[in-house]
């Protein structure tokens, strides 16, 4: 069997939406990413970590901090996962920048797809890991969220998000494929290229239309 990272290698986040709308009928694709790492793919299963405002008093940072939540998140294992940030609304605030992300280089993640803004891009350009955010900031953002629970479910730009589902990014945008059909949804996706290219071929011995 065809390793799935083999086909997604063949195709776009284009062709998965397309493939998607085939098989089902539900939202799936988020527009207007921004990426430090714009040449690299980003595939992969989803570990999750969602945001909350910050408060002190009812979200103690010794227990909801980056740190924390991050273990919690790879507890199962992080090689090869999509570190999903869900930002609940406050997509202008940093969700993370070097520093903090360096853990996911550390523990060999596929990258990070995070609906808010990240900081250090020119830091994060030089990990193994391919990174694509609302945009890059340089304030923290830890005055106004702080990190509230890991392994989730989350909706990131109306799209939902379950851990395990893949994740598949690239310069046009990010698609998220429910885990049980990946396998499905990249086949089909493949398809999608294979039909676009006959079209294609098509085209190049179209005739003016004399009539």
């Amino acid at each position: 069997m065809e390793p799935l990272e083999l086909l997604a290698g063949r195709v776009r986040t284009a062709d998965i939406v397309d493939a998607m709308g085939r098989l089902h009928r539900h939202r799936c694709h988020l527009l207007d990413l921004v990426s430090p790492t714009p040449g690299r793919r980003l595939f992969g299963p989803a570990v999750t970590i969602s945001y909350f405002p910050a408060c002190s008093a009812a979200l103690p940072p010794d227990c909801h901090n980056f740190r924390r939540l991050f273990y919690q998140a790879i507890e199962r294992g992080g090689e090869g996962c999509v570190l999903v940030l869900a930002s609940n609304g406050f997509t202008e605030v940093s969700l993370g920048g070097g520093t903090k992300l360096s853990r996911a280089e550390n523990h060999r993640l596929a990258g990070v797809l995070a609906d808010g803004r990240l900081r250090d891009f020119a830091e994060l350009e030089q990990y193994d890991l391919a990174v694509y955010c609302r945009g890059e900031t340089t304030r923290w953002g830890g005055d106004t969220v702080t990190p509230f629970e890991a392994n989730h479910p989350v909706v990131i730009g109306g799209v939902a998000v379950f851990p395990g589902d893949y994740i598949f990014a690239d310069t046009s945008g990010a698609a998220v494929i429910p885990a049980d059909d990946v396998r499905a949804v990249l086949h089909t996706a493949t398809q999608v290229v294979a039909s676009d290219a006959a079209v294609i071929a098509g085209i190049k011995n179209e005739q003016l239309d004399s009539s």
